[in-house]
C-alpha cells in the first residue's frame, strides 16, 4: 500500500506542477499580447496626434493591420499618388479623404477604437499583391474582429469618393458617425457677387435702352443650356463627386460607366452635346418646315438643306444617346441604327 501511496502523491504532485507551469505560460502569454497591443495602439495614436492619416508601407500594414492581437478598426486607403502612376482621381480621392480624417480627428467620437491610414503602391507593392488589388484608389475597412466582408469594400463606383460618402459609409460599418467640416470656401460666393456686378453694369450702361431684355432667342439659349446642364447629370456630378474617367485592368480608359447607378463627369459632357445636336437637329426640321412667304428657289434649296442636316443630327444622335443608355441599362431592348 505505501508504494502506491506514494506513487499516488507524485502523480498529484507532477499534475499540480503542470497546472501550476500551465498557467504561469498562459498569464505570461495573455500579457505579452497584452503588451503588444497597447503598444501597437499607443504607436497608432502617436502617429495620429502627428498626422490624421497613418502612412504605412509593408511592414508596417502587416504589423498594425494584418497581424494580431488588434481591439480597433482602421480604414485604409489603397492609392498611387505618383505623376508617374498617371491616376487622375487619386489626389482627389486623397483631398477627400484627409478631410474625413480631419474631421473624425476633432469630433466627439475620436479615439483609440478607430484608426484611418493609407498605402501608397510606390511604398507597399507587396500590399496590393497581398490584398490581389490591381486599381486605386480603394477604400477598405478592417474591423477589429474577424475579416472584412464584401461591404467592408467601398463601392466607390457607386457612391463616388466624395467626403460626404466616405463618412456614410464608415458610419455603416463602423457606427462612428463623422460630420463632414469643409472648410470655408468664398469662390463660388464671389463669381456670384462678380456676375451680379457685371449685369448690374452692363444694365447701368444700357439703361436707355432695355430693349435686349426682351430677346426671345437669348432667354430661349440660356434656358437650354441650363436644361442641358441639369438632364446630362451635372448635379448629380456635384453632389457624388464621381472621376472624371475610369482606367480599366487592362490599361484602357473608360469613358461611358458599365452600370446605371453610376457615371463619369467626361461622360455627362457626352451627353450634354449630344442632347444639343439632338435639339439643333429639331430647330432645323421646324425651320425647314416653317412658311417663309412667297416660295423662291435659294429658299427651297435652304429649306432642303435645312431637313436633310436636321434629320441627320436627330436620327444618328438620337440612336447614338439610345445606343449609350442601352449598354448602360443591362436589357433594355430597344434600338435604333447603332446598337
Amino acid at each position: 500500500m505505501a508504494p502506491t501511496m506514494q506513487s499516488s502523491v507524485r502523480l498529484g504532485l507532477l499534475v499540480a506542477a503542470a497546472l501550476v507551469l500551465g498557467a504561469v505560460v498562459v498569464s505570461s502569454a495573455k500579457k505579452e499580447s497584452g503588451d503588444a497591443l497597447g503598444d501597437k495602439v499607443s504607436q497608432l495614436m502617436d502617429l495620429s496626434a502627428k498626422r490624421p492619416i497613418v502612412k504605412l508601407n509593408g511592414n508596417k500594414f502587416k504589423d498594425f493591420v494584418k497581424n494580431a492581437p488588434r481591439n480597433y478598426s482602421i480604414v485604409v486607403m489603397f492609392t498611387a499618388l505618383s505623376a508617374q502612376r498617371q491616376c487622375a482621381i487619386c489626389k482627389q480621392a486623397s483631398a477627400e479623404y484627409e478631410l474625413v480624417a480631419n474631421s473624425y480627428r476633432y469630433s466627439q467620437f475620436y479615439s483609440n477604437k478607430m484608426f484611418f491610414a493609407m498605402v501608397d503602391f510606390d511604398e507597399g507593392p507587396d500590399v496590393f499583391q497581398i490584398m490581389k488589388l490591381n486599381s486605386a484608389p480603394v477604400f477598405m475597412h478592417f474591423p477589429a474582429k474577424g475579416k472584412p466582408k464584401k461591404a467592408d469594400t467601398m463601392d466607390i463606383q457607386r457612391v463616388g469618393f466624395g467626403a460626404e460618402a466616405v463618412a456614410k459609409w464608415i458610419g455603416e460599418r463602423t457606427e462612428v458617425h463623422i460630420r463632414v467640416f469643409r472648410p470655408p470656401n468664398y469662390t463660388g460666393t464671389i463669381a456670384l457677387l462678380m456676375l451680379f456686378a457685371l449685369v448690374g453694369g452692363l444694365l447701368y450702361l444700357r439703361r436707355n435702352n432695355l430693349e435686349f431684355l426682351y430677346n426671345k432667342t437669348a432667354w430661349g439659349i440660356g434656358a437650354l443650356i441650363f436644361v442641358f446642364a441639369m438632364t446630362s447629370g451635372q448635379m448629380w456630378n456635384h453632389i457624388r463627386g464621381p472621376p472624371f474617367i475610369h482606367k480599366t485592368q487592362n490599361g484602357n480608359v473608360a469613358y461611358i460607366h458599365g452600370s446605371s447607378q453610376g457615371q463619369f463627369v467626361v461622360e455627362t459632357y457626352f451627353v450634354m452635346v449630344i442632347y444639343a445636336l439632338i435639339v439643333f437637329g429639331t430647330i432645323l426640321l421646324t425651320e425647314a418646315a416653317s412658311p417663309e412667304g412667297p416660295s423662291s428657289r435659294n429658299k427651297v434649296g435652304k429649306r432642303r438643306m435645312f431637313a436633310i442636316v436636321g434629320l441627320f443630327l436627330l436620327a444618328f444622335f438620337f440612336s447614338l444617346i439610345l445606343s449609350i443608355f442601352r449598354s448602360k441599362a443591362g436589357g433594355y431592348p430597344y434600338s435604333f441604327l447603332l446598337k
